[in-house]
């Protein structure tokens, strides 16, 4: 993947995502999601990273990161896609940062299944939230996004249990929902939870209000 020629401007918020090629799964089992999520860590520093370099035993999370290059306030992994909410303080830094982490992914991609050539849908796509509104919407869109493999319509027909549906995304590994939802584990260290507005400042006001949010439809304006 290339650098983007039109770089996002610094202190701004935005949500990124990309899928695979012809929306085909980009990962396949716990593993893969797993690998994508230790990059999110690892390659977010301004140092060069090589996976080959790690001790024995080590795992992504262990290493001693330079400095970051973005902050992330949230994250899913889907079948075929993800979504990132990302703010920096640099310009090029986000650029650089998707570039390190989907490089570094395909080429582990490329190896375990033993295939050659592009993985993603082309450059990564980016959504500005220019408004408080919106942004908080897009944690709440992004948190929930796992519900399309239990209801494909619920975005436009609404949640149908709100019980079921939680019991679900605490059940569901690769988004912050859990990290939100107050679970201690070592994926928290993805998230820069400061460098963003305390929309949720606990975990019960988390769950209760990402449900509402979903209310407002289109609010990026």
């Amino acid at each position: 993947m290339s650098i983007r020629k039109v770089n996002l401007v610094p202190g701004e918020y935005y949500h990124i995502y990309n899928r695979g090629n012809s929306k085909q799964k980009i990962f396949n089992d716990n593993e893969d999601y797993l690998r994508f999520l230790g990059l999110l860590f690892a390659c977010n520093q301004e140092a060069n990273f090589k996976i080959d370099n790690l001790n024995k035993g080590q795992n992504l999370y262990d290493i001693d990161r330079s400095k970051q290059l973005v902050s992330i306030g949230s994250y899913c992994l889907m079948p075929n896609h993800f979504h990132l909410i990302i703010t920096d303080t640099r310009e090029g830094n986000i650029s650089k940062f998707m570039q390190k982490v989907t490089t570094a992914y395909v080429m582990y991609y490329n190896k375990k299944y033993k295939r050659t050539g592009s993985l993603f849908e082309g450059k990564f796509k980016s959504q500005h939230a220019g408004t408080n509104k919106y942004l908080k919407y897009l944690f709440a869109y992004t948190h929930l996004n796992p519900v399309k493999l239990i209801d494909s319509d619920w975005k436009e027909k609404g949640i149908k249990n709100k019980k079921e549906t939680l019991e679900y995304l605490h059940k569901y590994a690769y988004s912050s929902f859990l990290d939100y939802a107050g679970a201690e584990r070592v994926q928290s260290k993805i998230l820069s939870r400061k460098d963003f507005p305390d929309y949720f400042p606990s975990k019960n006001l988390f769950q209760k209000e990402i449900f509402e949010w979903l209310s407002y439809g289109d609010v990026s304006r």
